[in-house]
Order: C-alpha cells, then structure tokens, then sequence
C-alpha cells in the first residue's frame, strides 16, 4: 500500500469505522428489540438467544477465512462485497415474516460482516505504520464501540416504540450504502506481498466446533444435558477441536496459524476477548430482559438505562487507546478486569439491579471495564506481528470477540433458562439471574489475572521472538514436503 498523506489516513480510519459502527449498532439496537421480537414472533429463551447467537456463531466461523482472503485477492475488494452483504442482509431481516426466516437473514447479514470488521482493522494496521499512530487510530475505533453502545439503545428504543422492532434494521441501509461508495473511491487496495492458500478442511473443522458448541449450550436446557442429541453436538465439537490440533500445524498455510500462540500477549489477548465479550453478551442479554420484562419500561426507556455504562465506554475507549500507545497495555488490561468483576459482584452477590442507585454504579462500572480492554486487545493482537499477516491476525483477535460474546449469551441464557421457566415474570428472575452474574463476575477475574500474566517483560519476550519466526522465509522444498504429507494424511 502506498504512504499517504495525514488527511487521507484520517478518512480512511473514518471509512472503516462507519463499517464496525453499523455492525455494532446493529448488535446493541437488536438486544432492546428482542421483548418486542419475542412476543411478535412467539419465542423462547432459545429463540431469542439464536437471533443473537446465529449472527455472532457465522461471523466467527468466517473471520479468519475472511482476513486471510482479503490478505490474498485485496482487502478493499472484500470489504466493499462485505458492506453488499451485510446491507442486504439487513433489508432481509426487516422484512423476516418469521422467527426462522429472521435466523436465517441474520446468517447472510453475519457472512458480510465477517468481511468488515478483521478486514477494516488489517487496512487501518497498514494504513498506520508507526506504532504510536497505530495505537491512537486503535482507540478510536474502539470508541466507535462506545459511540454504537451509546446510540444503539436509544436509537433502538425510539425505533421500536415508534415504528416497531423491524427499522432497526433500516438504519443499516444508508450507512452501509454510504460506506460503500467511499470505500470505492477512497481506499486504496492492498494485499498480502505471499498469498495464501485457502485451507477448507480447517475453515470446515471451525465451523463445526463452533457450530455444534453453541447449539449444544443453547439447547441442553430444553433437551437435557445427558440427551443423546446434546452428547453428540458435544462429542462433535470435541473431534473438530482434536482434528484442529492436529491438522493445522501440518499445513504450509493454515487457517490458523498455531505459531501465533507461541506469543503470551497474543495468546492473552485472544482469552481476555473471549472473557470480555462473554460478560458483554451475557450483560447485555440479561439486562434487557430485566429493564422491559421485570421493570416494565419500554424499549427507549431501557435504552437510556443503559446510557450510564454506554457513555463511560464512549469516552474511556480512545482514552484507553493513548494510554496503550504510551505506557503499554498493562494497566489498561488490570482496570478492565477489576472493574468487570465488581461490577459483576455487585450483581451477583447484592442484587444491585433491584435498587437504582446501585444498578447505576454497577452500570458505570462495568463501562469502566468494557471501555478500558477492547484497545489492549486490538493492539496486542497486531503489534508486532509482519504486516504480512496483519489480516489473519486481526481476524482471530475479532474471532475471539465474537466467540466470546456467542457463549455468552449462550451460557447465560442457558443458566437463566434452567433456573426459571417464565424469564418474562418478574417473580424470581433476580435469583434465577443470579448464576449469570457470576459468570460475568468469573469473565472479569479471568481478564485480570491474564491480563497481569501476559503483559510483562517475559510476555513481551515471547511475542518478539514469535515475530521473528513468523516473519522468517518459508522454505519452498519444506512447504511443498509438508503439503504433501497434509494430502496424504487427508486422504
């Protein structure tokens, strides 16, 4: 990619984050609507956890197919049909006359999405070559998430309330036309200096490790946990996690790279994503439920419940980024699991939702915590990785996300399902809610405790000398040596 000047970097970054502004606005707009979804589609807890779960289990699948793709054919190509995709998937969901059609449409919205978000971050990681610059960009894309935490509640009640749970959706359209058109004459396309080649059998053992994980989570309430339905998704998800092991690292160009975990930054930074957005989903689930189901606000009025820890997001995400870009991720990472976990606690063990005042501080915290770790791990994720491999990178510090904000809302909702049989009464749900709180509670110790481990002298240790060897030349003859010996292990 070309160097460019100051102000055509800027829009670049501008353009990109038009792309994780609609994705995100379209996730925290959709959490307000599920009361209304619920009652006009007829669902369950399990039908309202797959509206959310059947985006967020797609988008994971194909994040990384996506990021080494665009490394390969060009990033501005696969971006520009991400923004169709996800465009049309949206003017679909507005139109789903059903709970199944809604899953569905949701799935073609997810597989444009999973072409937005790692392919934006690889063009803003080689847009912003020096670190310093790189970081503050990093933040604020990070504070597009606070942006969309902020105005999609609100947005998503004042739609709901007044058109109903269908516009939420429309939103999407002129943003993502408009993104589109700047796209194509703006950014300019860039591509990996070594293709790389596709890798099916992996991209298939991720999607039903994946896959087969997240229905036997959701559905084991409902089917029994000792079912031979739920045994065997569990037993299937378990096989595609062994072949994984196995069959990656015997490729030249795997799907995932199994030497980027030799880095402990890395390596931290992909479970504190999967904790950090775990506690998200599950926040986010079961604060919605409570606020319209319980409380008896109305959608707008639940929207601005939220916009205590929306705002603390907003405005701690590109701060969060400077303080990255000058003294490193440490601290950022210890605030972030600190406070998610007392936020959590608050929940769990002194029932903070059932008093204003109390819910409010567990609010604001939990936007302390959330606001403070998206940053780090961003940057862990890319620094000091070749530029070489900045979309696959990028693509599992966002497959992380996703994953983790997938079994969130799976685990959670699961919990809250085996412990009450009406979530709409509001007789009981504060105890039966109770488990997932701390579950969330766990999610912001496990950030703290990694963050602290993987963010030193020795950390930092390991990830320069993965990035030596990731950058080092790969040897034609034991390429070729290895992909032979891959077919015929396949085969």
């Amino acid at each position: 990619m070309p160097e460019l000047s100051h102000r055509r970097r800027m829009l670049v970054l501008a353009i990109c984050c038009m792309s994780l502004l609609i994705v995100s606005l379209d996730t925290t707009a959709l959490n307000v609507a599920l009361p209304a979804m619920r009652r006009e589609l007829h669902a369950s807890v399990a039908g309202m956890q797959w509206t959310i779960d059947a985006y967020t289990l797609v988008l994971a699948s194909l994040l990384m197919l996506a990021g080494s793709t665009a490394d390969r054919i060009g990033r501005r190509k696969v971006f520009m049909a991400g923004l169709v995709l996800f465009t049309l998937g949206s003017a679909l969901c507005s139109l789903a006359p059903n709970l199944e059609a809604l899953i569905a449409f949701r799935m073609v919205q997810a597989v444009g999405g999973s072409m937005l978000n790692p392919v934006a971050m690889s063009i803003i990681t080689n847009t912003f070559t020096d670190p310093r610059e790189r970081a503050r960009a990093i933040g604020v894309w990070g504070g597009v998430v606070g942006i969309s935490m902020a105005a999609g509640p609100v947005v998503g009640g004042v739609l709901v309330d007044s058109v109903g749970w269908r516009s939420i959706f429309w939103v999407n359209l002129p943003v993502g036309i408009a993104a589109l058109l700047l796209t194509w004459r703006y950014v300019p396309e860039s591509r990996a200096p070594r293709a790389r080649r596709p890798d099916p059998v992996g991209q298939l053992l991720v999607i039903t490790l994946l896959g087969s994980l997240t229905y036997a989570i959701i559905e084991a309430p409902q089917k029994g946990w000792g079912s031979p339905e739920i045994l065997l998704f569990a037993s299937l998800a378990a096989v595609a996690l062994a072949g994984l092991l196995v069959y990656e690292p015997r490729r030249a160009d795997p799907l995932i790279d199994l030497r980027f975990f030799h880095s402990a930054p890395f390596s931290g930074a992909t479970v504190i994503a999967v904790s950090a957005f775990a506690a998200l989903g599950g926040f986010l689930f079961l604060n919605t439920l409570y606020l319209q189901d319980v409380r008896g606000l109305s959608a707008l009025e639940a929207g601005l419940y939220t916009l205590p820890m929306a705002a603390v997001v907003c405005v701690l995400s590109p701060l969060s980024g400077r303080l990255v870009a000058s003294r490193g991720p440490r601290l950022p990472l210890l605030i972030a699991g600190g406070a998610l976990a007392v936020s959590g606690l608050m929940l769990a063990a002194f029932d903070a939702e059932t008093g204003t005042v109390s819910m409010f501080a567990a609010y604001v915290l939990f936007g302390l915590g959330f606001g403070s770790v998206n940053a780090p791990i961003t940057n862990t994720a890319v620094s000091g990785m070749p530029r070489s491999q900045a979309g696959v990178a990028a693509a599992v510090a966002s497959t992380s996300r996703q994953i983790g904000q997938t079994l969130g809302v799976a685990v959670i909702g699961a919990v809250l399902a085996a412990g009450m049989a009406d979530p709409g009464a509001a007789d009981g749900f504060v105890a039966a809610s109770r488990p997932g709180w701390w579950v969330v509670t766990g999610c912001g110790l496990c950030v703290l405790l990694v963050g602290a481990l993987t963010s030193g002298r020795w950390a930092r240790g390991t990830a320069r000398r993965t990035a030596e060897r990731l950058a080092e030349p790969v040897d034609p003859a034991s390429a070729s040596t290895a992909q032979s010996s891959a077919a015929r292990t396949s085969s």
